[in-house]
């Protein structure tokens, strides 16, 4: 069966100036099977076409949140609650699991000092050593995963394409490059104007765990739609909080 990995962030991954007010940098991984990730994706286009009326919209957390550009049709409360209710019916009940890694930058900063641009990499080490895991309990010979990011800037995709092949060639702490190999683990960068609905779902689910990780007190709605998703339960196998 094939899986599809998407990768999105919330927060700067840099390390030179850090907004005290968010000092922490999600990136955000939504594991989901072939079949599932279909119904997935029409179900987010078919909120698209009932609310814009056409597919064409980008789903970006930050837009929605302050109601800007294409979403300043959230400012009417009634369109607002359609939408909200429609996009958290999707999130809580689809088939997909949630694989993330944090890392709080101050804490990392006084651990190991401010080692240039290498948090999103760390963070992507995470999520695919724990992706890994999962899909070994899946126990399917003939599983094969296909991981999906967007472009950031021809730099940044060839740095992160470069220690994705030293992940694929040497492996983790906990994993071996063997058991990578078996389940295939293909690359794949993606336009934005792509429209990819998985790259969009994620970005949706990572802001809410970064507020949780910032404040687990205060009322966070959304992290609670998809909270059941987390991968491992109780126990959080797919929220790695680093270090």
């Amino acid at each position: 069966m094939r899986y599809f990995l998407f990768l999105d962030e919330s927060g700067d991954h840099g390390l030179k100036a850090i907004d005290a007010g968010f000092p922490v940098f999600v990136l955000c991984g939504i594991l989901v099977n072939e079949a599932d990730y279909k119904e997935i994706r029409d179900a987010v286009n078919q909120i698209k076409s009932e609310i814009w009326n056409h597919k064409k919209v980008i789903f970006h957390s930050r837009d929605i949140r302050k109601c800007q550009n294409e979403f300043q049709i959230l400012f009417d409360l009634e369109t607002k609650k359609r939408f909200y209710e429609a996009i958290n019916t999707v999130l809580g009940d689809s088939n997909y699991v949630i694989i993330s890694s944090a890392i709080q930058k101050e804490d990392y900063i006084r651990k190991y000092g401010r080692q240039k641009d290498n948090v999103y990499e760390i963070a992507l080490s995470f999520i695919l050593e724990r992706t890994v895991f999962y899909l070994d309990e899946k126990n399917d010979p003939d599983c094969n995963l296909q991981i999906v990011i967007e472009k950031r800037g021809k730099k940044e995709d060839q740095k992160l394409e470069q220690h994705f092949q030293r992940i694929k060639g040497n492996g983790t702490y906990f994993v071996t490059p063997q058991r990578m190999d078996k389940y295939g683990f293909g690359f794949h960068f993606r336009d934005k104007s792509d429209n990819v609905n998985g790259l969009q779902i994620a970005d949706l689910i990572a802001y809410p765990i970064a507020r949780y990780i910032l404040d687990r007190d205060r009322a966070n709605p959304a992290f609670e739609v998809i909270e059941g998703k987390i991968y491992g339960g109780k126990k959080k196998y797919g929220l790695k909080m680093f270090p």
